[in-house]
């Protein structure tokens, strides 16, 4: 037998051999070495150190594999049957070790499967060979002792790199199938999201179309085109009365490859019109190259109609209604100087505070519309604390009668980028004094900071306080037989509501007090809440 140093031979065992290894041996195979290439866990990390497993019986044999195995993989030893559920890249067996637990490497090799799990056998004459029966079903190599240290290490080499390779190539599946799992999740998402979308290639031709290769179910439902459209440009929606203008802006963001959102007056493919808000945005590849187009479609047809009634309501309110006031007001003023009857007196005093007080509604609305939908202001920082100062002179002026007294924070100039919250705050401190029956009203603003980025804003008064019908329509809602009287809450609570603030109304016969807790900034993503 060749027992130079080039050279391994079987050898005879030392200590009892055929009996498990001493209790530090099997501890080699404890918790954290359990298994981690089973399907369920998923393989393990591939660029590890391959590890060998000597399942042999302690002696002069082991030793040798191990001295020369180890110089390339990290090697362990043991004959303790629990060491196979850890994880290892190539088992190799002497023929006592393999006769011993060879029911158990099939179970192995099903735990390791889709990935190569090699098992190996060394065998000699002297020892005897295997008993176990279809030793090849078992193990992937057998190599018969004695062998060259140079042929062990390539042998046990190459098993080990097949291995390598499976590892490589289950995790590069694995990762496969996330991804198209992944897409096939989006994909789901995209075809059954509420609003509709489409993909469309880049213009390669020069002649400014943009194929669309895909489109979901809604936009189908939404425009009654489908997949046979594919391959068109999306102008098939555009009509005669499409705005060019629109069309000429959407182009121009294409060109420039910008996201840009429009409304424009689209039709279905039964000739239907309906008011599309369009959202466009392009689609770049890991180079940041524009490949691809996606559009949102969501049919706004019933916000365009509203809008539209909502001026309508505001041209009668702020021109029709207010002539007509005029009217009534001049004529009742020309008829208070030909009649001496006090009745017809009181009677044409009457009309005349109606008629003020229909302009005075028609004023609140106005200026309720502008304050909501002034969006030139929408983003701007204001100084709350000089514009409160301004306020609680200008207050006093109209009322000199009344004290408006403010606290703020010192040294803080109270930034916020609100819009309207200004206007709703003199709302609030004007409707506390015009509906206080006090000959000295008083009203008090307090402001503080709430938590970081957050703003409190109070409102007290000292008079009879507001009615339960006019703060429960807040909670509610209005209807024909509860409704609000007074624009002006619906003023700062619309105000507070549209920065995702707090609005509460603390009211009593002692008097009320109106709390609005905002974010400064509501666009900032970073607030706190404290």
């Amino acid at each position: 037998m060749d027992t130079g140093p080039e050279g391994l031979a079987d050898g005879a065992p030392s200590g009892s051999g055929g009996v498990d290894a001493p209790a530090e041996e099997a501890a080699d195979a404890g918790p954290a070495d359990r298994i981690d290439d089973a399907p369920d866990g998923g393989a393990p990390e591939p660029d590890r150190e391959p590890r060998v497993l000597l399942f042999m019986r302690p002696g002069r044999d082991r030793d040798l594999v191990s001295e020369v195995l180890s110089g390339r993989f990290e090697t362990h030893a043991t004959t303790d049957v629990e060491s196979l559920e850890s994880t290892f890249d190539c088992c190799v067996f002497d023929a006592h070790e393999f006769n011993r637990v060879a029911g158990s490497i099939q179970r192995r090799r099903e735990l390791a499967a889709p990935v190569f799990l090699p098992f190996v056998l060394l065998v000699s004459d002297d020892a005897g060979g295997p008993t176990a029966e279809n030793t090849w079903d078992y193990v992937d190599d057998v190599i018969e002792l004695p062998v060259r240290k140079r042929a062990l290490r390539i042998r046990v080499g190459n098993l080990v790199e097949r291995r390598r390779t499976s590892l490589r190539l289950a995790a590069r599946e694995r990762r496969l199938e996330e991804t198209v799992e992944d897409l096939r999740l989006k994909e789901r998402a995209m075809d059954e999201a509420p609003v509709g979308i489409t993909i469309a290639d880049v213009d390669g031709s020069g002649e400014g179309d943009n194929p669309v290769v895909y489109a979901n179910d809604e936009f189908e439902a939404l425009t009654g085109y489908g997949s046979e459209m594919f391959g068109a440009d999306c102008r098939f929606l555009q009509g005669e009365d499409t705005d060019p203008e629109t069309v000429a802006t959407l182009r121009e963001a294409i060109d420039e490859e910008r996201p840009i959102a429009v409304d424009v007056l689209n039709y279905r493919r039964n000739g239907q019109k309906f008011w599309n808000r369009l959202t466009i945005a392009p689609i770049r590849d890991e180079e940041g190259a524009v490949t691809h187009y996606v559009g949102f479609q969501t049919d706004i047809t019933e916000r365009k109609i509203r809008e539209r009634r909502l001026e309508v309501m505001k041209r009668v309110l702020s021109h029709n209604l207010r002539n007509k006031m005029n009217l009534i007001t001049g004529y009742t003023e020309l008829l208070r100087r030909d009649i001496d009857d006090e009745e017809a007196l009181d009677s044409l005093a009457v009309i005349d505070r109606t008629a003020d007080d229909l302009m005075g509604i028609a004023g609140a609305v106005q200026k309720l519309d502008h304050t909501l939908s002034d969006s030139a202001s929408d983003g701007e920082e204001i100084g709350l604390r000089d514009r409160l100062i301004e306020l609680r002179s200008r207050v006093q002026d109209r009322y000199p009668e009344a004290t408006v007294s403010l606290s703020v924070p010192p040294d803080d100039p109270l930034e916020t980028t609100i819009v309207g919250l200004a206007t709703a705050i003199e709302e609030g401190m004007e409707n506390a004094v015009k509906h206080n029956d006090d000959p000295n009203p008083s009203v008090e603003v307090r402001v503080e900071r709430e938590s970081t980025g957050w703003l409190a804003v109070e409102i007290a008064d000292d008079g009879p306080g507001i009615p339960d019908h006019e703060t429960r329509v807040l909670e509610r809602g209005e209807t024909s037989l509860t409704h609000a009287d007074r624009l002006g809450i619906w003023l700062m609570y619309w105000v507070v509501s549209k920065a995702g603030g707090d609005f509460s109304v603390d009211t009593s016969s002692e008097g009320t007090t109106l709390r609005m807790v905002v974010p400064a900034r509501p666009r900032d993503g970073t607030l706190s809440t404290g």
